[in-house]
């Protein structure tokens, strides 16, 4: 049995001008896409040839159904998804601008995902869990919230290592307090976070993303074993205990960013399940996030999320070159 990581939260699709660099307004053909993070976490880390499962909740619709029958296609165990009656599945437009700034547009009203319910959780799903995976956008609404707060209690008792991706998308909050606070809420409890440099700036109100004191200060908590920050095409940083350093990004022509910082935790994940004291070996863990690295940087070489993201062949031919 390969250990399994269980990705908690929103699978959506996203709609995509078929030609990039207009806005939303302006775009007169959209390509459909599956989306959402946690769900291209999932696919990312079954491309790599490991185990992982999806748990969350879709419209009992054409789009739910499609969804559901991605990740059995891509060997991702979808057992845990729900179907709601009563809601549609989440649709996003997502546009990429010329200046390269992605425009948001999201249809949830409520949507599907935002009404999973703790009484439809496959716990026992998540007991198998050797790390638990899960962003912040199902942390917004009940009662998503609370099957949320659930799943990770599980996780935790199970002895799951549990994993945080923030993704913050800020028109889904209801403020930016909210947003900051909601964040916040689990933090402690997060054994590996992952943010962007945009999100350390909102989150503690510092201009310079880049300080290692304002990191280590503000974000860095007793029970944190590894903080990552992801800095696009220059690489990542990473925080231990014990250690902090940089890792660079490896060099590729970018079509389309989407998806990139998912293939970035799937390709980090994929190697942490199988050698679960990474973090304890500066070596090991460099060696790790240049491969996490370059499942991010072969992301970008291609359009949309799940549809890119790459086999462990692929990142391996591309660290040849690089």
């Amino acid at each position: 049995m390969k250990s399994l990581v269980v990705c908690f939260g929103e699978m959506l699709i996203d709609f995509v001008p078929s030609v990039s660099g207009v806005s939303l307004a302006e775009a007169s053909v959209f390509e459909k896409a599956p989306g959402g993070a946690p769900a291209n976490v999932a696919v990312g880390i079954s491309r790599l040839g490991g185990s992982s499962a999806f748990i969350g909740k879709v419209g009992d619709d054409q789009f739910g159904y499609m969804l559901a029958d991605i990740l059995k296609e891509n060997k991702v165990n979808n057992s845990g998804m729900r179907f709601d009656h009563k809601a549609r599945t989440a649709l996003a437009f997502i546009s990429l601008k010329s200046d390269g700034e992605r425009e948001f547009l999201f249809f949830r009203n409520p949507s599907a995902d935002m009404l999973l319910q703790e009484s439809e959780l496959d716990v026992n799903l998540i007991k198998q869990a050797k790390i638990f995976h899960f962003g912040s956008i199902s942390l917004i609404n009940e009662p998503c919230k609370s099957a949320h707060l659930a799943a990770m209690a599980i996780a935790k008792k199970s002895g799951s290592i549990l994993s945080y991706d923030v993704n913050l998308r800020l028109p889904l909050w209801p403020s930016e307090d909210a947003a900051r606070e909601g964040i916040m809420s689990v933090w402690d409890q997060a054994d590996v976070i992952k943010v962007s440099e945009d999100e350390i700036t909102f989150l503690t109100g510092v201009d310079n993303p880049n300080d290692d004191n304002v990191v280590l200060k503000k974000l860095f908590h007793p029970n944190l074993k590894l903080f990552l920050v992801s800095e696009g095409s220059k690489g990542c940083r990473y925080y231990t205990k014990k250690f902090k350093g940089r890792v660079p990004g490896v060099k590729v022509k970018p079509i389309d960013t989407t998806g990139a910082g998912d293939a970035f935790v799937s390709g980090i994940l994929s190697v942490l399940v199988s050698d679960i004291n990474l973090y304890e070996d500066e070596k090991r863990l460099r060696e790790a996030l240049n491969f996490a690295n370059a499942c991010g940087a072969l992301v970008v070489t291609k359009k949309g999320a799940i549809p890119a993201m790459p086999t462990k062949e692929e990142v391996h031919q591309i660290l040849k070159q690089d």
